[in-house]
């Protein structure tokens, strides 16, 4: 795939994945509980990308594979923090908070996979751990929503590490389906009882989460099968500018000076760590 259409295809993804969480914000203003947008976003991205999984009888059966169900565990708890988040805090500011994932994921490769550690890399991932300790400012009125979205950075860096770990033994699309199919039936006990109004904007505001976070996957699980991840991992740093717009455009929010500089720190230090894994260093 030429570089040019990775680039673009990796920022849409992006700003399709934050736009279902900023779908899933509007929907907490409505009365619906995160639970419930989350449980509704798995099932009907669930229903959506099915048909297009190519899934195959023998692989319903490893459906039960605790290695499985443990990944799609940790990607529903990821998304269910950061919508508990958003009900509170900026767009910016949860995102901000969330991206402790990288330096879970490292920490957690590192220890269990035994991934090689560079100095060059740690380094940088330490400082882009300081950015995300100047959005958060522990000790200084830190909000319970701060503390969700580290929560689902925790849970998003333990889910890219269960992903690099079944890779090798799985399709991606059968991995994409899965965590679908589990995260379904894992959330639906939390769902109940956590439904708002149903208005006919209400039902498109679900539409579009779901959509947002479907198209989003598939399109990055497309870029992956033929570009190596050094090239597409500084990219998904493009987050940061989704929130940013969309809690904007959208919400009115715009980021303090403390937590724009954390921002920029986080950006910084992310692609540049990004890059340094790319090449090896």
């Amino acid at each position: 795939m030429p570089l040019p259409l990775v680039i673009l295809s990796v920022v849409a993804a992006m700003f399709l994945i934050v736009g279902g969480d900023a779908a899933g914000k509007a929907l907490s203003a409505l009365g619906f509980a995160p639970f419930f947008v989350a449980w509704a976003r798995f099932a009907l991205a669930a229903v959506l990308l099915l048909p297009l999984s190519g899934i195959q009888r023998h692989e319903w059966r490893m459906l039960a594979d605790w290695r499985l169900i443990l990944r799609a565990a940790l990607i529903a708890g990821g998304i269910c923090g950061i919508l508990t988040a958003l009900k509170t805090e900026p767009m910016a500011n949860a995102f901000a908070g969330f991206f402790i994932g990288p330096v879970v994921a490292f920490v957690l490769s590192a220890l269990i996979l035994k991934e090689r550690v560079t100095v060059l890399r740690a380094g940088l991932l330490a400082v882009s751990f300081v950015g995300v300790l100047i959005v958060v400012r522990p000790g200084f009125g830190v909000t319970p929503g701060m503390g969700f979205a580290v929560l689902a950075g925790c849970f998003h860096g333990g889910y890219l590490v269960t992903t690099r770990w079944l890779a090798p033994g799985f399709r991606p699309r059968f991995l994409l389906i899965s965590q679908l199919l589990i995260g379904t039936v894992l959330l639906a006990p939390f769902a109940v009882g956590g439904v708002g109004t149903f208005t006919s904007g209400a039902v498109g505001l679900l539409v579009l989460s779901a959509l947002g976070s479907a198209i989003g996957n598939l399109l990055l699980v497309q870029v992956n099968r033929t570009t190596p991840a050094g090239v597409i991992a500084p990219l998904i740093y493009s987050q940061l500018i989704a929130a940013m717009v969309y809690g904007l455009a959208i919400f009115g929010d715009w980021p303090d000076g403390w937590t724009m500089i954390g921002l920029v720190v986080i950006a910084v230090a992310g692609v540049g760590s990004a890059l340094a894994a790319g090449r090896g260093r």
